[in-house]
Order: structure tokens, then sequence, then C-alpha cells
């Protein structure tokens, strides 16, 4: 299992549609195959950025679902609300402590 985490950075004004859109797609991106936790952040002392993190059996499954049309059309709505460029990084989870 690996860790994909995306850094998001949104117009002010576009943040209620952005968090809309989330709300409408979250379930979907969660049960897309291979995906075992989906997780929003926003940053506390800048509400324009916010973080997803989502945990994959594989790259394959991320792969996956980076090539579906699910994933299209979120991406497709999102990119447009962005007032600087994506960042991600997949990394292995190394230590967990519930």
């Amino acid at each position: 299992m690996f860790v994909r985490i995306v850094k998001l950075s949104f117009h002010q004004e576009h943040i209620p549609a952005f968090l809309e859109n989330f709300e409408v797609m979250k379930e979907k991106i969660r049960n897309a195959p291979g995906n075992r936790l989906l997780e929003l952040y926003q940053d506390k002392d800048n509400p324009d950025l916010f973080f997803t993190y989502s945990y994959w059996e594989s790259e394959a499954d991320l792969e996956n679902y980076r090539n579906s049309e699910l994933f299209l059309d979120v991406w497709t709505f999102t990119k447009k609300l962005f007032n600087a460029k994506p960042e991600a990084w997949s990394v292995n989870k190394l230590v967990s402590l519930v």
C-alpha cells in the first residue's frame, strides 16, 4: 500500500465550488478499485490551500484511476479553479500508530 498526497491551491472565490464538487465525487473516488482511504485537509493558516491523502493498494490501481472517466471528470472541473500548479507525491507508508 502507498499514499498519494496532492497539494491544491485555489482562488478563494472558487473554494465553495471545489468543496461542493468534492462532496459529490468523494464516494466515487473512495470506491475506485484499489482505493482504501480518501481524506481532504485544509491548511489552518492559508485557507486557499488543500491537501488530499489517498491510500492505494498498488500503483496500478492509482494509474487505473488516473486513466478513468471519473478522474477526467474530477480533474477537468477542478483544474479550472487553481491559483497555482498542483503538486503530488506518491509515498510509501512506513509507520502508522493509531
